[in-house]
């Protein structure tokens, strides 16, 4: 079973039926335990970064998503679930993320184009992960954020996007498949990222 990880913030109800709609066992959980015994992870959301850490503080979940992910358990961070995996973001001044990976969150700097970001863009995929079997480069996903990963490893960048600036849209590495685009309202090709990454959990 896969665990989707409800911390108050974000549609998860869409996640779950996209899931079950390509045959991925994957329900809702609540609670460290639910974490614990689950084959693979995935942490969606949208909103503030500082709500998510709360909330995740608050319910006593930071610890057991940390431990996961040590212990080599498969991992999927969609949009929020990318960025808290970084040391710290700038949204609301400084506050702290669950520092998996080495750097920060930074909000998109002032231009002509609208922030948030939302809506159709390309992938440009600097290497590819298991769970892109098959995606080709340029492929169109869905986004909406108006703050993008900075990482201070420029080996786990999987893929990055242009909207004024070169972003990273996706990190991978090990065991960790975070993106900032939305799988699972980017069609077909959504599904497809989906059903891989329970592909990928069941050989894990």
């Amino acid at each position: 079973m896969i665990a989707i990880v409800d911390y108050g913030m974000g549609n998860l109800r869409s996640v779950e039926k996209s899931f079950l709609k390509v045959g991925v066992d994957a329900r809702i959980v609540t609670d460290a335990a639910s974490i614990d015994n689950a084959d693979g992870v995935v942490l969606p959301g949208v909103g503030a970064f500082m709500d998510c850490i709360k909330n995740l503080t608050d319910m006593k979940l930071t610890e057991a998503i940390i431990k996961s992910i040590q212990k080599g358990k498969p991992y999927l961070g969609i949009c929020l679930g990318l960025q808290v995996l970084f040391t710290e973001s700038e949204e609301f001044g400084v506050c702290k993320g669950l520092n998996i990976f080495k750097g920060k969150v930074v909000r998109f700097p002032k231009s002509d184009l609208k922030v948030p970001h939302m809506g159709w863009n390309t992938l440009d995929i600097k290497k590819r992960p298991p769970i892109f079997d098959g995606i080709a480069d340029k492929s169109y996903v869905y986004f909406v954020h108006s703050f993008y990963v900075v990482p201070e490893d420029k080996d786990i960048v999987a893929a990055t996007t242009e909207y004024g600036i070169n972003f990273t849209s996706m990190v991978w590495k090990d065991n960790v498949f975070a993106m900032q685009f939305h799988p699972e309202k980017s069609q077909e090709l959504g599904l497809k990222i989906l059903k891989d990454f329970g592909d990928f959990v069941k050989k894990a």
